[in-house]
């Protein structure tokens, strides 16, 4: 039993770690090598990389409005998504690595934004896509991993009975 628990817990690390030095890696040369609000087309018409801050939530949620009250609330949710993902992984069985995986996605992901914000006071982002003048809102390797783990967290809630 033990053995698992082990596996478990450095599965944790190793994704949750892998996600925040990917993370960090991809913004530190993006703030190194680019100027601020400069663009890099990657795929015309498509895709660019661009330099910009993210005061606000997901996709730019509350960005306008940014104050240093806004950024405590921001670290503190952060703190708590991360506590209550602990929890989950802690009372989710090894024998459903996909859902731990993905969690641990989740993880590593909050703690990757979680370092700009106590940093800089806001989130790094780079990758912007687009098609003709309408673009998604720009993000970067911590929120694609939060999005992938959350896509599967949510498969596991609406498909699979988990005994947690």
């Amino acid at each position: 039993m033990r053995k698992f628990m082990r596996h478990k817990y450095m599965m944790l690390g190793v994704i949750s770690g892998t996600v925040v030095a990917l993370d960090q890696a991809t913004k530190w040369l993006i703030t190194r090598f680019l100027n601020y609000y400069q663009e890099i087309t990657v795929i015309p018409n498509f895709f660019n990389l661009i330099y910009v801050h993210n005061p606000g939530g997901a996709f730019g949620v509350f960005a306008k409005n940014h104050s240093g009250l806004q950024s405590l609330l921001f670290i503190g949710v952060a703190c708590g998504a991360m506590s209550l993902i602990v929890y989950l992984y802690k009372n989710t069985s090894s024998e459903y690595p996909a859902l731990l995986s993905g969690l641990a996605l989740i993880f590593g992901g909050a703690l990757g934004n979680l370092i700009d914000r106590l940093r800089i006071g806001k989130v790094v982002d780079f990758m912007d896509f687009y098609v003709s003048h309408w673009h998604w809102p720009a993000f970067n390797v911590a929120d694609s991993a939060i999005t992938v783990g959350m896509v599967i967290f949510g498969f596991y809630i609406l498909f699979r009975k988990i005994p947690m």
